[in-house]
This record gives structure tokens, C-alpha cells and sequence, in this order.
């Protein structure tokens, strides 16, 4: 059984940057065909994909936070980390780490973290 588990501030200051790691249980995160994702959930809106990374350690991101993001990995941990910088009320959201496995399909997803961006 695949457990993915977020671990986030909960608070940021606008301007500074988010933090937020994954760490995967169950699976390893270098095995091929499997891609990461980080995926949001603004307060009354739908989700919102934020990017992924893949087994071989390749990264895609949304072309909304493209100029912002960055998603990196530590094997030794089986954890993989959203760095999201200039942070904006517009970034609060419930984020949610998931698996996606070799036939398209999101099959795993961790209870997502509170991130709030306030003064």
C-alpha cells in the first residue's frame, strides 16, 4: 500500500517562499513508470495541477507558476519537495501530494496540507 504524506508550514508571509514535502511510503519514488504530482485546491475552486516529477528525476510545471516553481527529490528519503517562490494570497490552497501510475490514472493521493498565505 502506497502512503504519500505532505508536510508544509501551514502559514507564509506574501513574498517568501513555500516549502512543502512529500515523503512516499510503500513505493519508491525512482521506480520507472510513475510520475509525482503536486496538485492544489483553492478555498471554493477546483483543482489546480501544480507540476510533477518523474522517476528518472525530470520535471514538468505548470505554465501559470513555470517562473516560480521548482520540484526536486531526495532518494534517500523517497521524498520529493515543491519550492514555489513570491508567494501571493492567490497560493492558498490544500496541496495534495499523488502518485500517478503507468496507465494514466492518479491512484494514490496523500490527505493534502493546509498552505495559507498571510501578513
Amino acid at each position: 500500500q502506497v502512503q504519500l504524506q505532505e508536510s508544509g508550514p501551514g502559514l507564509v508571509k506574501p513574498s517568501q517562499t513555500l516549502t512543502l514535502t512529500c515523503t512516499v511510503s510503500g513505493g519508491s519514488i525512482t521506480t520507472s513508470g510513475y510520475y509525482w504530482h503536486l496538485i492544489r485546491q483553492p478555498p471554493g475552486k477546483g483543482l489546480e495541477w501544480v507540476g510533477r516529477i518523474g522517476a528518472p528525476g525530470d520535471t514538468v510545471y505548470s505554465s501559470s507558476l513555470k517562473s516560480r516553481i521548482s520540484i526536486s527529490r531526495d532518494t534517500s528519503k523517497n521524498q520529493f519537495t515543491l519550492q514555489l517562490s513570491s508567494v501571493a494570497p492567490e497560493d492558498t490552497a490544500m496541496y495534495y501530494c499523488v502518485r500517478e501510475e503507468a496507465g494514466g490514472n492518479y491512484d494514490y493521493w496523500g490527505q493534502g496540507t493546509q498552505v495559507t498565505v498571510s501578513s
